[in-house]
Formats: C-alpha cells, structure tokens, sequence
C-alpha cells in the first residue's frame, strides 16, 4: 500500500500534470464528432485524412505537453508544492511516469475515439474492463515489490496504460482500413479542426474554473471543512454520474451520424428519447441516496461533515440536469458550428463565480453556491434548446418540452410525492440497515413506476416488455 503521505504525494504531483491536461478531453471529443459525421456520410478516404491528421495534432499536443511539463510543470513541483524532503525524489520520478502515463493516454484517443465512432461498445467496454481489473491487480501486487513505492506505483500505472494504448491502436489497424497511417498535408482540415477543438477548450475551461473556482470561494470564506464536505459530495456524485455517461458515450455518435445523413426526423427521435433516459437513469440512482444520504454517509465515514448531506442533494439535481442536456450539446456540435454554443453556455457557466461570491460575501450558506449551480444549469438547459434551434431550423422546440420537460417533470413529481407520503408514516425513520433497504426498494420502485407510467410513450413500453420477455426466453 501507498500509504496516507505517499498517496497524497501522487495525487498532488498527478494533479500538476492533469492541470496541463485540459487540451485531451476537449480534443478527443472533437475528433469523435469528426469520425461520426464522415462514418454518417459514408465517405471512407475523407475519414482515413481525418484520422491522419487528428494523430498529427495528437502528437504535436504531445511534444507541446512534454514541453511544458518537464519546465514549468517540473519547476512548479520542486519550488511550490508542499512536499517532505525525505519524498522529493520519489515525487520527481513518479512526476517523470505520470508524464509519460499521460502521453500514453493521449496517443490511444484517436484509437479510442474511433471504436466509440463505429459504435463497437463491446470493445470498448473489454478494454475498460482490462484496464480497471490491472490497476486493481497493481494495489494488491505493490507490497511484494522490494522497491520504493510510490515510484513502482507511477511506472507499472504507466505500463498498464502503454498495455491499453497498444490494445486500442492494435484493434483499430487490423479492423479498420482507415486506420492506416499517411501523412496528409490538408492545411484546411488541420485549421478547421483545430478551431472546432479551440472552442471545445474553451467550454471545457469553463467547467474547470467554475469547479476549481468554487473550492477557492469556499475556501476563502469557510474552513477547510467545507472543503472535505464538497470533496465527498464530488466523489458520490461522480460516482453517480457514471451510469449516465456510459450510456450516453453510446449515444453520442449515433446522433451525429443522422445528422450527416440529412435524417434530421430521426435525429430528433433520438435526441428526446436520450434526453429523457439519461434522466431517468440519474434519477433512478439519485433518489435512493437523496433520502438515505445520512444514513450511508454514517455508514461510509462514521462521522458525517457538517454540509456534506446537502450539499450531495444538490449536486445530484445538477447532476440530473446535466445528462438531459448532454444530447442538446451533441446536436449542437454535430453541425460543426460551435463558437456559438460554447461562447454562451461556457460564459454563462462561469458566471457562478461573481454570483457565488457577491451571495457569500452576504454571509449565506456555503449551500448558496450549489443552489446557483443548479438554476445556471436550469438556465443553460433552456438556453442549449434555443441554440439548438437556431443552428438546426427545423428542430421542433414544443415537441421536445413536451417529451422532455414535461414527462421528466411528471415523473420527478409523482416519485417524490410518492416518496415523501411513504416516508411521512414515520414507521422508517428509524436508521438501522432493515429500514434502510425497505426504504431504498420503495424508492427504486416508485421511480421504476412513475417512470414506466409517466416517462415512457404507449409505444415505447411495449418496446421494452418485449425486450425483457426476448430476454427472458
């Protein structure tokens, strides 16, 4: 094992690099688009040249990273970051490895972008598998090493992620043909998909300041306290948030192929059904841990830090709100013209800064921050409708309230009031683990109902009866 210093040491050093990190997620989401769109258009060579180039912006973005970190990322490290003298060396050479881990990493995103394109969710998910499985396999095998380590643990972390990259670009060469390297000189494409990724960097910015922005505020105006409570609410929240993105990670390049193809009727189709269902499935993981957030926080840590309970709460409602609107920023990237999305939700997102600070510097709750968090994200979901609209002309905005809004509405309601008259008879108030389960079944089940009775269309009911009888068989 780590050890309590030395895993605090790693997450510190890897924290200087994920800083340095931003352009990855920005980039590999752009090239994902740009695969989809050409897969969706049918046009193999247009999608051999886009592959080429988006592994010569990837390497560039390599030596640019290497750049940076073994300078201003090294001499960050070794002059500001609160490490014990007797750690220091071992903190530089597991900084060399997590440098290396990162590059690794950023050169299997064109790899990697490409299965999800295809849609090939089984691959994907293997290798995932892989990779989670061999980093638990690390924490078991450490003690055995007779060497430092927190070194041994940033090299075999390095080596399990050149074992995932060598995976993903092996599968892609051998089954794809235009996974065949070439070098294209297509100045054109090379800009246009530079300034497509510039703006993703932007939105992506703007969701690290708001984040990072709002540790600082609580932290300029409560004790670190407040800071450990927000820490757990993040950790159950992006735990939370896995379900949802896992399904829409197989979403996302259908959406983008019907709109290359002109089938905007089924792009539309789609998009509602997604929106409601990432909801849905929030939601059905939400509920239980909004009623019982004490109990399993007790359960968890023993002693529950003051905040933590709401702000958890509230964090999941975002949360909520966040996947309905994952589908709306899909279609609004899958045109290509993103300047104008990203330039108002991302700048409307970081409006929670100014608006945390003047509500806390009113002496209000710590809790202020994360109730305007979650009208901005109201707000941005409206104002991702209207952008929407104006970049595809024919999307019908009354349809998808009333087969969003509405049904998620309805749904929400219904579970809620259903749940609150449960829990009012008083006779699970009690916390011990019999009431605990009894609680969270009526809960999971109240959410299933509402959901089979309010979320889902006559047709889509029948849908899922008859998957679940083939199942069954």
């Amino acid at each position: 094992m780590l050890g309590v210093v030395d895993y605090g040491i790693y997450n510190v050093v890897g924290g200087v690099v994920a800083m340095m990190s931003i352009l990855n997620g920005a980039m590999t989401s752009s090239i994902q688009r740009y695969y989809s769109y050409e897969i969706g258009r049918g046009n193999p060579e247009l999608l051999r040249k886009t592959f080429c180039i988006s592994v010569n912006i990837y390497v560039l973005m390599c030596l640019i990273f290497f750049l940076l970190a073994e300078s201003l990322g090294l001499w960050f490290l070794n002059t500001h970051l609160v490490i014990p003298q007797e750690r220091l060396t071992a903190a530089n050479w597991v900084y060399q490895y997590t440098i290396f881990t990162m590059i690794a990493s950023m050169l299997s995103n064109p790899f990697n972008a490409m299965i999800i394109a295809h849609e090939k969710m089984s691959i994907f998910a293997y290798i995932s598998i892989a990779d989670v499985l061999l980093k638990l396999g690390i924490v078991f095998l450490l003690p055995i090493f007779p060497y430092d380590n927190l070194p041994t643990y940033g090299i075999l972390l390095f080596l399990v992620q050149l074992f995932v990259t060598t995976l993903n670009s092996i599968y892609c060469i051998t089954k794809y043909s235009e996974c065949k390297y070439k070098l294209y000189k297509d100045i054109s494409l090379h800009k246009e998909i530079l300034i497509y990724s510039g703006w993703n960097i932007f939105g992506s910015m703007a969701s690290v300041v708001k984040t990072q922005g709002l540790n600082v505020l609580l932290n300029m105006f409560f004790n670190p306290a407040v800071n450990a409570a927000r820490a757990i609410a993040n950790q159950v929240n992006t735990a939370v948030m896995q379900m949802g993105n896992n399904f829409y990670s197989a979403v996302r390049p259908q959406l983008t192929k019907l709109y290359a193809q002109n089938n905007h009727n089924e792009m539309f189709h789609l998009m509602f059904w997604s929106s409601r269902l990432s909801f849905f499935l929030i939601l059905i993981i939400s509920l239980p841990i909004i009623v019982q957030c004490r109990f399993i926080l007790n359960l968890w840590l023993g002693i529950v830090p003051e905040y933590s309970v709401s702000f958890i709460q509230i964090m999941v409602w975002i949360s909520a709100v966040d996947a309905m609107a994952s589908p709306l920023m899909t279609a609004a990237h899958s045109t290509g013209k993103n300047a104008l999305y990203q330039s108002l939700v991302g700048t409307t997102i970081l409006l929670n800064i100014p608006l945390s600070y003047l509500f806390l510097k009113n002496n209000y709750s710590p809790t202020i921050v994360f109730y305007i968090s979650l009208i901005i994200s109201v707000f941005c979901l409206f104002l991702r409708v209207f952008i929407v609209k104006l970049l595809i002309k024919d999307f019908p905005i009354l349809g998808y309230i009333k087969n969003v809004f509405i049904r998620s509405f309805a749904v929400t309601l219904s579970a809620c009031t259903l749940i609150y008259v449960f829990m009012s008879t008083n006779i699970y108030a009690e916390e011990t683990i019999f009431n605990f389960i009894i609680v969270t079944f009526f809960t999971f089940f109240s959410t299933i109902v509402t959901i089979a009775l309010f979320g889902l269309s006559k047709k889509e009911r029948y849908k899922i009866i008859e998957i679940v009888k083939k199942r069954m068989r």
